[in-house]
């Protein structure tokens, strides 16, 4: 049974035939093929799936086109992989064939727009998840590049296109675009695609899969979106693609009855019109279960670039993620700037602690591994295991925060059962350091009061590597307000950063704080901004250097905010800096020559050590 599924009769025996197969990758790991050589190796002569990605194939469980691939495959599917086709050449997209079943088409791990473009709007000239490291490989707006792609080449035995990845998840209604400063369509409109996934797709995909197998129709898949000539009963309205373009009071309507769809236990169907037609939006995939989760992480990945990839280069994102280990899916933060609670989830589900073990001693046998483990976490480090009773029975509380304002008492830690994990992976055999280098939510440890001292003390002890992240991203209240951030985040970070250096000097080690910080996000101004210059240097005790701009991504409360120049829960008028000059310049206030008093009044110097970073490397 895969992800609760049962199996057709036609579809067991074909996964009877390859179970072996399946098997033997668990234990021995396999790339996925992505040359004909390589399937006539494993005596296939057509694929069922093929995936296409903006990046080079990296086989590794933080890639969403492996975790998918891997999924299917271990489904019974035969499914290869194309990473960064040339889209002015058949040459790329048409060496696999043509499935049997669907494409399937992502942007990569990062929106294609937000990999090419800067915070104003500038070319980057890198690209973390391309050989060589150069950014010429990803065309802009990747997944619609890459369905005409396969259109104009591939029209032997013409088969569904299936968009999926953050670009589609964050793309999937009329949106805001940054780099137009415009209203878009739906991404499934825009890329002409049959269907798209949203979310973390591992049930919707094999779902998917099994519809098209059997000739039965998707249209009933959770987590799906299609298109519909007409309007299916039981639905919710939004307003339609053209009163949102048009209308900015349409498009916050519009905005927040999708972003208060996310929850799958209490998700309707949602549907908006495009001209003539209706974009269908299923309520959210059901979350897997933890028994789930595991098996996805346990199906053998080589934690490396495909040999196809490798031979133009490095590839720099496999630096971070080879040896690191994610513990838990989905935020209880809901930032205003981040889409995860859109594309993860608002409820966070946490992996076995027998699961995690089990992949830090896998990852032990790697011929590359010299015992370090560079990170163990997920989008908070320390929510592995947080929840609570009402959450898992009836979802999200739909008008209040689990952590802003404050942390809800009815939250439980999970600080307990990750220090219970974090000491078993240190005593494995071949493990040296294990380091905790995902951000973590410092008000979460203060707010515990049975386990959050603890837990920090322990951190500094044994897994912090030179620098320890936290992200108060600023110190003015109204600003934080805007960003969803907790109001009195400047008391609780003080008193953090004094729990941090205390246990630092205690253990004699020679550790510090980083930030993150950020410029020009809605209601911030330049006097905020020299304000949280000032408390920088007055109580942090230090001149941040890198400093990150805000940048408008479709489908968070900070870009409606952009777009519209408003408070969404208020309805108030909201100072947007829109310009480039203003933008830097405020980033510049941050990040640029100190114009204050330097003295340090509460600097690492004041705990009795010397403060070692290097300049411009302390974040």
């Amino acid at each position: 049974m895969i992800y609760g599924l049962k199996l057709t009769r036609t579809l067991q025996l074909e996964y009877n035939k390859i179970l072996c197969l399946i098997e033997a990758v668990k234990e021995e790991k396999m790339f996925l093929p992505t040359t004909k050589k390589e399937m006539e190796g494993l005596g296939w002569d057509a694929l069922d799936v093929i995936l296409v990605t903006g990046d080079s194939y990296i086989d590794s469980p933080y890639v969403g086109v492996a975790v998918i691939g891997k999924v299917l495959f271990a489904a019974g599917y035969r499914v290869g992989v194309i990473g960064q086709p040339d889209i002015n050449s058949q040459a790329d997209i048409t060496r696999l064939g043509e499935p049997r079943l669907f494409w399937g088409v992502t942007g990569g791990c990062i929106d294609s727009m937000v990999s090419n473009r800067t915070a104003t709007g500038r070319k980057r000239n890198s690209d973390d998840y391309t050989p060589g490291g150069i950014n010429n490989r990803r065309p802009d707006r990747a997944s619609i590049a890459y369905a005409n792609l396969i259109r104009r080449y591939c029209k032997t035995n013409p088969r569904p296109i299936v968009l999926g990845g953050i670009e589609a998840s964050l793309r999937r209604i009329s949106h805001y675009d940054f780099c137009t400063d415009s209203i878009r369509r739906s991404l499934l409109f825009d890329a002409k695609a049959d269907y798209l996934l949203y979310g973390m797709a591992e049930r919707s995909v094999v779902e998917l899969a099994e519809c098209l197998k059997e000739g039965k129709d998707p249209r009933g898949v959770r987590g799906l979106c299609y298109i519909s000539k007409d309007l299916p009963e039981n639905c919710l309205e939004l307003p339609s693609y053209e009163e949102s373009a048009s209308d900015k009071n349409a498009f916050t309507r519009a905005f927040i009855l999708f972003y208060n769809n996310n929850e799958p236990a209490t998700a309707q169907r949602l549907a908006q019109r495009h001209d003539n037609r209706y974009l269908i939006q299923n309520p959210p995939a059901l979350y897997p279960s933890q028994k789930e989760l595991d098996e996805v992480y346990s199906l053998g990945y080589e934690r490396d670039v495909h040999p196809f990839h490798r031979k133009d280069g490095e590839v720099k994102a496999l630096e971070t993620i080879r040896f690191s280990i994610s513990t838990h899916r989905g935020c209880y933060g809901e930032c205003s700037f981040c889409a995860i609670a859109v594309h993860e989830g608002r409820r966070v589900r946490s992996r076995s602690k027998a699961s995690i073990i089990a992949e830090a001693k896998e990852m032990t046998r790697h011929p590359l591994f010299k015992g370090r483990i560079h990170d163990v976490g997920g989008p908070s480090a320390n929510m592995y295991e947080t929840g609570c009773d009402r959450v898992e029975k009836h979802g999200c509380c739909p008008k209040k925060s689990c952590i802003s304002p404050k942390v809800c008492p009815l939250l439980k830690s999970g600080h307990e059962e990750q220090l219970s994990i974090l000491k078993e992976l240190r005593s494995i055999n071949g493990v040296k350091k294990v380091v905790v280098a995902s951000g973590i939510r410092h008000d979460l440890v203060l707010a515990d009061k049975n386990d959050g001292e603890r837990y920090l003390k322990e951190l500094v002890l044994h897994h912090v590597s030179g620098q320890m992240k936290i992200a108060p991203e600023h110190s003015e209240p109204i600003v934080l307000e805007k960003m969803g951030k907790p109001g009195c985040d400047r008391t609780a970070l003080l008193k953090f950063r004094e729990l941090f250096y205390k246990f630092t000097k205690e253990a004699g080690l020679r550790q510090f704080l980083s930030y993150y910080l950020m410029a020009a996000h809605p209601g911030c101004g330049t006097e905020d901004m020299k304000r949280l210059k000032t408390f920088a240097l007055k109580e942090l005790g230090t001149v941040p250097e890198q400093v990150q701009v805000f940048t408008p991504t479709p489908s968070t409360y900070s870009t409606l905010m952009y777009w519209t120049e408003r408070d969404p829960f208020t309805g108030k008028p909201c100072f947007v800096e829109k310009s480039v000059k203003g933008r830097e310049e405020q980033k510049a206030i941050l990040a640029g020559s100190p114009i204050h008093n330097k003295k340090e009044v509460n600097s690492p110097k004041k705990y009795g050590f010397k403060d070692t970073r290097i300049k411009g490397k302390n974040r």
